[in-house]
């Protein structure tokens, strides 16, 4: 009796239970995964229509002129966008100069240096000023470098893109210098080397590809921004002369104005800017992947 109810209950009656389990269970995961997969297309589709209608809309006004020409007067034909190019490339120097410098130093304050009880309160305002609408930033740029000016300018312009750039690169930095392993400090430590020398020579050199991933996304977003430089540029077709001129030619705001404007050449030529935009965005994300990659720790 007892040999028989082995043999049923190690026989295949079991057997069939269990195989009918781990097919519906089977089922149920490729289901949740086609779903995903389903969900994922769906987010990735806006962007993929936003790149393709610019890119079909763009791609006819590519050509030696939009790199070489300044944009034209309202019923001028030609023209391309190459001051409004040197413009953005002037502003964006700028706010790099800026926001590169004071963004590293206090990531490395806040990774090796602060208290926790001080590192808290600033990665919680780093964050916060993430958040800030870039409208925001413009009008508090007005406020601080143009009214004490008295003029726009090409230098506030950068100040505005700077604050804008300035908690990408603290944020990056910040973590970037934390997923260095503690091994690493204590084996310099041991050999007798300063905190301010680990820190220097060990821990930095580790983090320099991720550091330079938060660099290069910073500059992609510097680079796209129209409000801040609405209240701190006039825009111009002209060349732009230095950093205090007031009149400054700038990528985003010339697809700004010329997108609504009643001429074709203008709209082809906003087109073609935005295009001009979304290649240089994906430059960076590519460049941002590949920098991340080369991290080691």
């Amino acid at each position: 009796m007892s040999s028989g109810a082995t043999t049923q209950q190690d026989g295949f009656p079991n057997e069939s239970i269990e195989s009918s389990g781990f097919d519906s269970s089977n089922l149920i995961e490729k289901l949740l995964t086609g779903l995903a997969f389903f969900l994922l297309g769906l987010a990735i589709l806006p962007l993929g229509l936003v790149i393709s209608y610019v890119i079909v809309k763009g791609l006819g006004r590519f050509n030696l002129a939009l790199f070489t020409e300044i944009p034209p007067t309202a019923m001028a034909e030609g023209g391309g966008v190459a001051s409004a190019i040197a413009g953005t490339l002037l502003m964006v120097g700028i706010a790099a100069v800026i926001s590169i410098p004071i963004g590293i130093g206090a990531g490395i304050y806040l990774s090796e240096f602060s208290s926790k009880k001080i590192a808290k309160w600033i990665r919680f305002a780093t964050n916060v000023l993430s958040g800030v609408p870039s409208i925001i930033v413009g009008i508090f740029a007005y406020s601080v470098v143009v009214l004490t000016m008295d003029k726009f300018s090409t230098l506030a312009g950068g100040f505005a893109l700077a604050i804008l750039m300035l908690p990408i690169i603290v944020r990056t930095t910040d973590e970037a210098l934390q997923l260095v392993p503690k091994d690493v400090r204590w084996a310099s430590v041991g050999v007798g080397a300063s905190s301010f020398h680990t820190v220097l020579q060990i821990v930095i050199p580790a983090a320099i590809p991720a550091i330079l991933t938060g660099i290069t996304l910073s500059l992609a977003r510097a680079a796209g921004e129209t409000a801040p430089l609405l209240f701190t540029v006039i825009f111009a077709q002209s060349w732009p002369d230095g950093i205090i001129d007031e009149t400054v030619p700038s990528m985003s705001v010339l697809i700004y104005n010329f997108a609504t404007a009643p001429y074709q050449n203008q709209q082809e030529l906003a087109w073609a800017a935005a295009f001009i935009l979304v290649l240089l965005v994906l430059l960076a994300s590519a460049l941002a992947r590949w920098f991340g990659q080369k991290a080691t720790y």
